[in-house]
């Protein structure tokens, strides 16, 4: 089982930016990692996705936050990035990384972003 550990999440207010990171962590030794993605839970909601992005590179949104939220990878570090901007109240939510390796996928723990007057 991968450890992945979410950092970046925190208060800002509407119409701002907010970048979250997702890293494997330090103990863990290089691995080979396939698709990845940010997936995003608001209190009392389902968790949903936001971004996702494949070993190629090619990225997908969700409706609700394209145009917003760009997502990158960096596979020397095993790093994947959500830079967001324009955040609305309705972003605020824990947002969870998954990431494939192999056949496994792996999730983090959470990071909180709060979007906040």
């Amino acid at each position: 089982q991968v450890q992945l550990v979410e950092s970046g999440g925190g208060l800002v207010q509407p119409g701002g930016s907010l970048r979250l990171s997702c890293a494997p962590h330090e103990s863990e030794s290089s691995f080979s990692v396939g698709a990845m993605s940010w997936y995003r839970q608001a209190p009392g909601q389902q968790r949903a996705l936001v971004a996702h992005i494949t070993a190629t590179g090619t990225t997908n949104y969700a409706d609700s936050v394209q145009g917003r939220v760009t997502i990158t990878r960096k596979n020397a570090k095993n790093t994947m990035d959500l830079g967001r901007n324009s955040l609305k109240p309705e972003d605020t939510a824990v947002y969870c990384c998954y990431v494939v390796v192999g056949v496994q996928g792996d999730w983090g723990q959470g990071t909180q972003g709060t979007v906040s007057s």
